[in-house]
């Protein structure tokens, strides 16, 4: 199962300082970092592709992420 997550963000550059810095926090959650896409264009729009080993811990990473107030949003993909 994947995550894909687009998030918004005005400083690109802050943004990966504090993603980069949040790695074992995103381990523990049982994620793992597959590609990190930005828009090419503006650069305020970030999609984030990971690998779940636990749905569970996944979400309530994502709900502490959403919680920071930042326009985050998420889903869970499977292949078909």
């Amino acid at each position: 199962m994947q995550l894909l997550c687009q998030i918004d963000t005005p400083d690109y550059d802050g943004w990966k300082k504090a993603f980069d810095a949040d790695y074992e926090e995103r381990m523990q959650a049982g994620l793992s970092q597959l590609q990190i896409w930005r828009d090419a264009d503006h650069g305020s729009s970030v999609l984030v592709l990971f690998e779940v080993n636990d749905r569970k811990r996944a979400q309530g990473w994502i709900t502490r992420e959403q919680g920071f107030g930042g326009a985050m949003t998420c889903t869970f993909l499977e292949t078909v």
